[in-house]
């Protein structure tokens, strides 16, 4: 079984992203993702480390704007307005889920669209279910497709099973897969014979949010496992497939180490892609 790893696409997507950033640079315009915070999760605080660490090494600029768990929603939307009209500002990101007095609908739905980096709200939705080449599609998403072209894996004609329909991962991944002349089905845990669907299909996307759901009885020679998971068990990280199970398939991804290292790099890469269109204007 072959290991594909996420940080030789990010190596790769970073030297294709540095060259368009030197470019924006020399006019003057330094790509700036700003993250909306509210309180101080751990895993958020881990997630914003990250960004920091990528975006600077390509000379792109990360601004946190920091809430109080207690913020009011009018408070929370005023700092999305500024962001808005903040030219200097090219991408906005609200980690969430948001506290339960706040309305997260309306707050992913007041991010103007070419600063929704990471594709919350409708608009961009529509963009990534009609597959116009407009907007910016879900990163995570938007990160499976990216490893699958680095490790040279030709879609066409083949079957695809996504274990998973939320319109964070699953139900945008079946466009774009589409897209490139896939076949997909869509499985969730409540599919019948979800087993068998899995085995006869060449490719395999697990992102259900089920700590390795995908076992042995799933898959076969040839196949490429794509794990999108991210579950804590006893205190660790794994994700959707048992990757010890995996041995037998063509290729899989691990937990930690695979899709979701490239994530971050697609949120930079959208935008830098925000940054150039704002140049322009």
């Amino acid at each position: 079984m072959e290991e594909w790893r996420g940080m030789p696409v990010v190596k790769a997507m970073a030297q294709d992203i540095k060259k368009d950033v030197d470019c924006l640079n020399e006019s003057g315009v330094v790509p700036t993702l700003a993250v909306i915070r509210v309180g101080a999760r751990e895993d958020d605080l881990s997630y914003e480390r990250g960004l920091l660490k990528r975006f600077d090494a390509v000379g792109a600029r990360v601004v946190s704007k920091v809430l109080n768990d207690d913020v009011t929603q009018e408070e929370l939307e005023n700092v999305i307005r500024e962001c808005n009209d903040d030219d200097s500002i090219h991408g906005i990101l609200v980690f969430r889920p948001l506290p339960k007095h706040i309305d997260e609908k309306a707050i992913t739905e007041l991010c103007v669209p070419d600063k929704d980096v990471d594709c919350m709200g409708l608009i961009n939705k529509a963009h990534t279910f009609a597959q116009d080449g407009q907007g910016h599609e879900p990163c995570t998403a938007r990160a499976v497709m990216e490893m699958l072209d680095y490790y040279g894996y030709d879609l066409t004609g083949k079957n695809v099973a996504v274990i998973g329909r939320s319109m964070v991962v699953g139900k945008p991944l079946s466009m774009m897969l589409q897209k490139k002349n896939a076949t997909v089905t869509m499985c969730h845990t409540k599919t019948k014979n979800i087993e068998d669907i899995c085995k006869a299909a060449d490719v395999i996307c697990a992102c259900a949010g089920v700590a390795k759901m995908v076992g042995k009885e799933y898959v076969s020679t040839n196949q490429v496992v794509i794990d999108v998971g991210i579950n804590m068990v006893d205190g660790k990280l794994c994700g959707d497939v048992d990757y010890d199970a995996m041995s037998e398939t063509l290729a899989a991804t691990p937990v930690p180490g695979g899709v979701g290292t490239v994530t971050t790099s697609v949120l930079l890469k959208h935008t830098v892609d925000s940054a150039k269109k704002y140049a322009k204007k």
